[in-house]
């Protein structure tokens, strides 16, 4: 099993009442079976961490059972206090109830119907004393039917800013601190239905760290009526309001986004670009003027490439660089012209092929404000592509962002780079191109130590300020080094699952590694790769939707290295 079998210890000893906890634990309480809410309770009683109360808020129940249960609770243990509401005001309102009882240093969020591990508050409160920075806090969790059984475990990774403005990833266990809880004003109204959602992006805008304690902490409740059960909300009203939460978000962050509900998964959000500026992107295409088939017919690729730009793109405030061998024939050169006119131009390179270097020489004689790094083995599938890629790489915060390639046979590509031990790997390449991922990943932004640069686009200030792309990884691996580097900086790197292209990779270069290129990136990076925050230490191989280990004891905040990972990354709240 993922989580320990601990008994309640300490349930039958004289328990006195603190008058500051160290959590408080707020819980609004309606119509709940007998047997289910004896259960949460019992979870709460078991806590082998002793220092909580349980500020429990009845909203109106009819059902007499539920006033015995909270009258027998609050009887036999001081640390549980109950209020009882006259009529059913609606889960905001008795939140707000239960914080207005609470006077721990943090609040723990737990439904009426759910359970706590025994352990939950204890290594939570060791991740505390680890990082005592810590404003938000949440954990892994599974879900756990009326049987007792166990399943659907979530192994989530470390914090993402931007999977969690697409998706509630985080969801239980979440802890935050009372005094940000408070200066937030709590729980909105305006957001009954998502208003956990609400709350921690709101918290998480001010917070100085978000941790993420890898283990299964928390059991969320499957039967008829519950949100486990109608996957994730069951609620049209509660999904229109986790849109409506996001898109207060972006406004209040500044991110120039349209908050658009997925078609078909219901607890899944797009961001549609809405630019208030359109700066200049320098688009930076190294070629030497490679031929190959692309939908079985013969092209040059580069040609192939520039001309899907051209015919494809919505975005108008762009040039193209390319990148040029000196031994390209002169009618590949004339067929740019005709096909792109006075956005080209061409910079000549008479030197070892090395992609760092043809791209360190394109930005050189580049003017944009963002740079555009493409391979020229390319084909746009996202008209708004570039806007999409902008979005993300004008925002404070950002230093790089990447797409989501497909294969000529739709297979996937690149959705993302994860580490093992060390040693980069594309996530589900090579997957169907419908796969949506571990807890739908394929289909959400998401943060990642590294992306493809076969597309990738980076604010030319930071550029400058990391040095451009090593010349000392002249084929592989420039891409991964330059993403460290952004990180190193305080910035994030990011893959947007919305902007697709074709890749026909590795037509115009081999796509063999030599064992020096690895180790030369791991000698240089090994202690922020070793451990991907970004995966989640219950996987083995250290990718999602591998079979997950159910030996491994997973320490609460993961090993020293992981919490010296997360201190030399940006603070990213």
């Amino acid at each position: 099993m993922l989580f320990s079998s601990a008994s309640a210890r300490g349930a039958t000893r004289a328990i006195d009442k603190v008058s500051e906890p160290r959590f408080s634990v707020v819980t609004p309480v309606y119509e709940t079976p007998a047997d289910v809410l004896r259960a949460m309770l019992d979870s709460v009683r078991a806590q082998s961490f002793r220092d909580w109360e349980l500020c429990l808020v009845d909203d109106g129940s009819r059902l007499p059972h539920v006033r015995a249960i909270l009258d027998h609770a609050q009887h036999n243990d001081p640390r549980i206090q109950v209020n009882y509401s006259d009529a059913n005001g609606g889960i905001v309102q008795a939140s707000n109830k239960a914080l207005e009882m609470a006077s721990g240093e943090f609040i723990v969020l737990l439904d009426h119907d759910d359970e706590l591990h025994p352990d939950a508050l204890a290594l939570v409160d060791e991740a505390i004393k680890e990082v005592p920075d810590a404003d938000y806090i949440y954990s892994d969790e599974d879900k756990i039917d009326l049987s007792g059984h166990h399943n659907d475990a979530f192994f989530k990774p470390d914090w993402s800013p931007e999977r969690f403005r697409t998706q509630m990833y985080t969801g239980h266990l979440s802890v935050l601190r009372r005094s940000l809880v408070e200066d937030v004003g709590g729980f909105d109204p305006a957001f009954e239905g998502s208003q956990d959602w609400d709350l921690v992006l709101k918290v998480t805008e001010r917070a100085c760290e978000v941790v993420h304690v890898p283990r299964v902490l928390y059991h969320w409740r499957v039967h008829e009526t519950s949100a486990a059960h109608l996957g994730g909300g069951g609620k049209d009203w509660a999904f229109e309001a986790g849109e409506q939460a996001i898109q207060a978000h972006c406004a209040r962050i500044g991110m120039p986004a349209q908050v658009e509900r997925d078609p078909a998964i219901q607890d899944i959000y797009h961001l549609k670009p809405e630019l208030d500026r359109n700066p200049t992107v320098s688009i930076i295409i190294p070629t030497g003027g490679q031929t190959g088939e692309v939908w079985f017919d013969p092209v040059l690729f580069v040609t192939h490439c520039v001309g899907s730009i051209l015919s494809t793109s919505t975005y108008d405030a762009y040039e193209i660089v390319c990148v040029i061998d000196a031994s390209t024939d002169r009618a590949v050169l004339d067929e740019l012209v005709d096909i792109a006119g006075d956005r080209l131009r061409f910079v000549p390179y008479d030197r070892p092929f090395s992609f760092s270097a043809k791209i360190n020489l394109g930005a050189i004689h580049s003017e944009g404000e963002h740079l555009l790094m493409l391979n020229d083995d390319m084909e746009v599938v996202t008209p708004d592509w570039i806007e999409r890629l902008v979005m993300y790489s004008d925002h404070s915060g950002i230093g790089a962002v990447g797409a989501r390639l497909l294969w000529e046979d739709d297979r996937l590509q690149h959705v993302g780079v994860l580490f093992h031990e060390g040693r980069p790997s594309h996530i589900y390449r090579g997957f169907s191109g419908k796969f949506d991922g571990y807890f739908h990943n394929v289909l959400v932004a998401e943060n990642y130590l590294a992306i493809t640069g076969a597309c990738l686009m980076t604010p030319r200030d930071v550029f400058e300020e990391v040095g451009g792309l090593s010349t000392t990884l002249p084929i592989n691996f420039n891409d991964t080094d330059y993403c460290f580097k952004v990180w190193a900086t305080g910035r994030r790197v990011v893959y947007d699952p919305d902007t697709v292209l074709y890749h026909f990779e590795s037509s115009s270069r081999s796509p063999y590694v030599e064992e020096w290129e690895i180790n030369r990136l791991t000698d240089r990076w090994l202690p922020m790769s070793d451990v991907d925050p970004f995966s989640n230490p219950n996987f083995q191989g250290g990718a999602p939707g591998s079979h997950p280990s159910s030996e491994r004891s997973v320490p609460a905040s993961g090993t020293r290295l992981r919490a010296a990972l997360r201190r030399r990354l940006a603070r990213t709240g």
